[in-house]
């Protein structure tokens, strides 16, 4: 079984239950950059992300 890539959001933002699940962590990182840039205005770097808010499940 592949392991999968996941943001959730509620963990970072507490009013906010967005969650992005994938296998391809490529993909789970550029959808949580759009959704922290769309819906919380903030700008993360890939490796941002990656270190400090993915988890792999």
């Amino acid at each position: 079984m592949a392991d999968a890539h996941k943001l959730d959001c509620e963990s970072q933002a507490a009013d906010c239950r967005f969650i992005i699940q994938s296998e391809d962590e490529t993909e789970a990182i550029e959808l949580a950059k759009k959704h922290m840039r769309e819906v919380h205005g903030q700008e993360y770097s890939d490796e941002e992300l990656q270190e400090d808010y993915l988890q792999v499940v």
